[in-house]
């Protein structure tokens, strides 16, 4: 990674890449590598995760029941494991999403206080 894509790369807070790995997996089962490439797709390059941030949110997730694994081949005929979100994952992504938008919301505020209060 070059100098300048350090200084441009943004920190996940704690708890955003559980979030983004549930709403990933709301498309359907993948693997971790595919989850990892599909987050630093969709943000446009701008969020990378690596595997010693992924696989233990994995984890985690699949302790809390949010996710499950099964063993499948992948589409380049490799073992992988492939993760599913569950109702309660559902239901967790659903939360946190509304917990997102609000502090979203709350640093906006902050941050651009004459924009909102020129809205009010």
């Amino acid at each position: 990674m070059s100098t300048r894509e350090q200084r441009e790369r943004v920190e996940l807070l704690q708890g955003t890449l559980d979030l983004l790995i549930l709403r990933t997996l709301l498309r359907g089962p993948v693997h971790g590598h595919a989850i990892a490439k599909a987050i630093e797709f969709n943000s446009d390059e701008v969020l990378q995760v690596e595997q010693g941030s992924l696989y233990p949110a994995l984890h985690r997730l699949i302790k809390r029941g949010w996710i499950s694994v099964e063993e499948g081949t992948s589409e380049n005929n490799r073992r992988a494991k492939f993760y599913r979100l569950t109702p309660k994952g559902r239901r967790q992504l659903a939360l946190e999403t509304s917990k997102w938008d609000k502090l979203v919301g709350a640093i906006g505020r902050i941050l651009r206080p004459a924009e909102s209060e020129s809205e009010s």
